[in-house]
């Protein structure tokens, strides 16, 4: 009975985690999360009140989302994105590379001072609205703000939410961080760069508009803007102060999106119809699901893998943080981040190999569409946009610019010691 309790929640899992990448009838990532989470607990694989504690576990993280929403859609509904995507045309003078290159740049920052979360949610709308406004095809430009979400969401602690999840909210001091992975980051984002700039050369080749038309910034924009910023500067203090991100983020969010509404003379009620809630149940999803994974005993089975492996801390290292990239894929990086937490705990490996985790966890997303949190979010915003890229169009992309920037981060990591 066990072995096949075990059997169906694989199966169970497994089928979801399908509907999540595959979304078939068209359905939303949500609903197949859910529905799993759900079957589990309807058919006594996952008791109430576990699944209960599952999704409570995932609280930080919502609070987190909850407050980049809300600020990325305070911005787009009073004009912000607009003018910022003006401003890069402007900038970029008349040439697709060089807007490629301010759009690559600029996700680098968002990333690394924001998170990941925030350059889907944030910054996306706004690179589209700029290809627009340049009669550039949107797609490269898209593509880099997918990738660079990943690719630079280990230069700082606060950078993605998965490093509190791999860490167990219990992060490194600011300068070991700094030491481990600030050369890791830049391999990290440097090859990303140059593959993606290679891979979209045919795209972005030629010219664009230039001195477009640019509005003045309204006060609401001007607020909105603001807001994301103090946000940017609130996390880098709370994360030095080993203080949980995620309701010092909703707050933010919530007082600027109040805020702003009410002196434009509009609801905030109006502006949160427009925040596309649906992450929120697909997360919770994910941790019921990976809770009950871990009653399989599966975290148990990696933690022994780990431990067998510990007598040559490198090749551990090597081999655990590219497994784990690729399971990443396979389960979204959130779950999966939890389940190497867990097996980190009972295995108690060497930082070298915590580290290495912590880099696939975070690069590995960008070898397929569903790989990370801010992939889907990513996904979300350009699909209100009316664009959509298909799993297989992202993963003819991801499949050589991952495996190339995981073979470099974990190269120079291991090469530092």
């Amino acid at each position: 009975m066990v072995t096949l309790a075990y059997g169906a929640t694989w199966a169970i899992a497994g089928l979801a985690t399908a509907g999540v990448i595959a979304r078939p009838m068209r359905w939303p990532e949500w609903i197949w999360a859910v529905t799993g989470a759900v079957l589990l607990i309807l058919l006594g694989l996952m008791p109430w009140h576990e699944a209960g504690q599952a999704v409570a576990k995932g609280l930080d993280v919502y609070l987190f989302l909850i407050g980049m929403m809300l600020l990325s859609e305070t911005a787009r509904e009073h004009g912000a994105f607009d003018w910022i995507a003006a401003t890069a045309v402007n900038m970029a003078g008349r040439s697709r590379a060089k807007l490629f290159a301010l759009v690559y740049a600029t996700g680098v920052i968002v990333t690394t001072f924001m998170s990941n979360d925030a350059t889907a949610v944030v910054l996306t709308p706004a690179v589209f609205v700029a290809a627009k406004k340049a009669k550039a095809d949107p797609l490269p430009l898209l593509f880099a703000c997918a990738l660079i979400a990943n690719a630079a969401s280990f230069v700082l602690p606060i950078s993605n939410p998965a490093n509190l999840v791999l860490y167990g909210g219990h992060m490194p001091p600011l300068g070991a961080w700094l030491a481990a992975f600030a050369l890791p980051s830049l391999a990290s984002i440097a090859v990303t760069f140059a593959v993606l700039r290679v891979a979209q050369r045919a795209r972005i080749a030629g010219g664009c508009e230039c001195d477009v038309a640019r509005d003045a910034l309204s006060t609401g924009g001007k607020l909105a803007m603001a807001g994301i910023g103090l946000t940017a500067i609130l996390l880098l203090i709370v994360s030095a102060l080993d203080i949980e991100l995620g309701l010092p983020t909703a707050l933010a969010g919530i007082a600027t999106a109040v805020i702003v509404s009410l002196l434009a003379g509009r609801s905030p009620l109006t502006l949160a119809k427009s925040v596309s809630w649906g992450v929120l149940p697909l997360v919770a999803g994910l941790f019921v699901l990976v809770e009950a994974l871990d009653r399989t005993g599966v975290i148990a089975w990696v933690a022994r893998g780990l431990r067998a492996m510990l007598n040559d801390p490198i090749r551990a290292a090597a081999i655990s943080g590219t497994t784990l990239a690729f399971v990443s894929n396979a389960m979204n990086n959130l779950p999966a981040g939890l389940i190497a937490s867990s097996a980190i705990a009972q295995a108690q490996p060497p930082q070298i190999v915590t580290d290495a985790l912590l880099i696939g966890v975070d690069l590995g997303p960008n070898l397929s569409v569903t790989g990370s949190l801010a992939t889907i979010l990513w996904l979300q915003a350009i699909r209100r946009e009316g664009e959509d890229v298909s799993f297989l169009a992202f993963l003819k992309v991801g499949a050589v610019a991952m495996p190339l920037a995981l073979l470099a981060a974990l190269g120079v990591r291991l090469l530092i010691g």
